[in-house]
């Protein structure tokens, strides 16, 4: 099969066109023919080896976070799905590679493809649905009349905890360029504040949740927006001993999350708000209930460019560059 991988850390490298093995599919596995999958700035961080420490990968290594595809293989145990099943998934953490022409997947992390959904719409969805749900519902719990800071709201999992945030009942305040506001606003967004010539934390005040995924001198000033009790969660960082514990990881990477957080966790408890770090597990419970919403028309996929597979460095670079309105997508087959 045709996939695109990397085979060191570095930033500015770009993927490699490969030839691979067709992937075995074990006992609880399907094989899943790949149409079409999308880029996330996950992507971009782990080629860089920014998350070498939590996600320590062996090269050479196959990216990819999501995928929509069609089972044509099933292993003997599979008990939930059979060949032919149209499914969307973000595959567990050492198991990616979706920027392929198949891929083999745990049935748990696999969910049936909204019927209303094209296959490339259906990709865009899994890693910013469940980094959303994971944030406001799982960690948050956001109820009907709170107050919920969505950073960078014309991001992938901006647009995404927009419409959640808004279907959940919260009024729903976020940042982005002027020129983005109509398209904000139609997802859901109550309060637009222009990152270029606004601060933030001069226009709100008293919010219940923050989902922060910008710098930490961002993440600094939404503690000045929080009331007492309130919750930031980051999906940007710093990571934190909790999540370190969480995620077994090693004892030099609990050590290090200590000294990384240092500072944001004693403002934290001075101010009496609960700060956690998110990094997004796969979840196809959660999938499952995401696709109940967008089946019902609650929150819609937004994509801003759909790239053919041989131009996926092109995809790459257009992620990193920031100015993706909504997801980017990569159409396989």
């Amino acid at each position: 099969m045709k996939a695109f991988n990397i085979s060191r850390y570095k930033k500015e490298s770009e993927l490699q066109l490969v030839d691979l093995p067709e992937p075995i599919v074990k006992d609880d596995e399907v094989l899943v023919e790949i149409h079409a999958a999308s880029v996330n700035q996950l992507d971009s961080k782990i080629k860089s080896g920014e998350f070498k420490l939590i996600l320590p990968y062996k090269m050479p290594l196959v990216l990819g976070h999501d995928v929509a595809g069609v089972i044509i293989k099933v292993g003997s145990k599979v008990k939930k799905f059979k060949v032919g099943d149209e499914i969307y998934s973000r595959p567990a953490d050492f198991h990616i590679g979706t920027f392929a022409d198949y891929i083999s997947i745990n049935e748990e992390y696999i969910a049936l493809k909204p019927q209303n959904l094209s296959m490339e719409e259906a990709a865009s969805i899994p890693l910013v649905g469940l980094t959303a749900w994971q944030a406001l519902v799982e960690k948050s719990d956001v109820k009907k009349g709170q107050k919920v800071f969505i950073q960078a709201g014309s991001g992938g999992v901006g647009v995404f905890a927009i419409q959640l945030a808004k279907y959940l009942g919260a009024t729903v305040a976020t940042t982005a360029s002027e020129k983005s506001f109509d398209f904000l606003k139609k997802l859901g967004a109550d309060v637009l504040i222009d990152y270029k010539t606004q601060n933030f934390e001069d226009v709100l005040i008293d919010y219940d949740v923050v989902l922060n995924s910008q710098d930490d001198k961002t993440l600094i000033k939404s503690f000045e927006v929080v009331k007492p009790g309130g919750k930031i969660i980051s999906i940007s960082g710093p990571p934190t001993p909790v999540f370190a514990d969480e995620f077994n990881l090693p004892w030099y990477v609990k050590l290090a999350t200590k000294f990384l957080s240092g500072k944001i966790r004693k403002i934290a408890k001075k101010q009496n708000i609960n700060y956690a770090f998110l990094f997004m597990t796969a979840n196809a419970k959660q999938l499952t209930e995401i696709t109940k919403l967008i089946e019902s028309d609650k929150i819609k996929p937004v994509i801003d460019k759909v790239f053919p597979f041989e131009k996926i460095n092109e995809a790459m670079k257009y992620v990193e560059s920031g100015h993706a309105k909504g997801k980017v997508v990569i159409k396989i087959k």
